[in-house]
């Protein structure tokens, strides 16, 4: 499902979930919730800061399960930082995102564009990643949006 963009790489994924665009939304903008959902399977959250409004953002670590797996920041964690570039309630999100790392291929911001867009039986939530570090093998990456939207489904489909 990856696309090309001129110059870069982006990766998207995409998931109909049985909730509403303003419960979807809203767990993006918990930092309990993000904590919940956001980390691929095998890795859980750290978050050390979160403001959840336009230009705010939030700096948060995903730490692997196993020791022995090495992150982008070093020892076993992706560190990264997000600054909210557009908030539009219960349709779109817009991040910049940059990792941590003393690896200069990740020393370019992504742009992480989600949406929320009803159709029936819940709403489409789309991921849109452009400016992807080529040092993120495509099919990692694209396993690891399926995997957060799949956790968000769980969690935005509990009762």
């Amino acid at each position: 499902m990856g696309a090309s963009v001129v110059g870069n790489r982006a990766d998207t994924g995409s998931r109909l979930i049985a909730a509403s665009p303003e419960r979807l939304y809203a767990a993006h903008l918990n930092a309990a919730s993000v904590a919940a959902w956001r980390p691929p399977t095998g890795m859980r959250a750290e978050i050390y800061r979160f403001d959840p409004r336009s230009g705010g953002g939030y700096r948060i670590a995903f730490v692997y399960d196993d020791d022995s797996i090495a992150g982008k920041s070093g020892d076993n964690a992706d560190v990264f930082e997000a600054t909210y570039l557009e908030l539009v309630p219960n349709r779109r999100i817009v991040e910049r995102v940059t990792f941590e790392s003393d690896d200069p291929a990740f020393a370019e911001p992504m742009t992480v564009t989600t949406t929320f867009t009803p159709e029936a039986g819940g709403t489409r939530v789309t991921s849109l990643c452009e400016n992807v570090s080529p040092a993120i093998s495509e099919a990692d990456h694209q396993a690891g949006i399926a995997s957060s939207l799949e956790n968000l489904a769980r969690f935005a489909e509990a009762p």
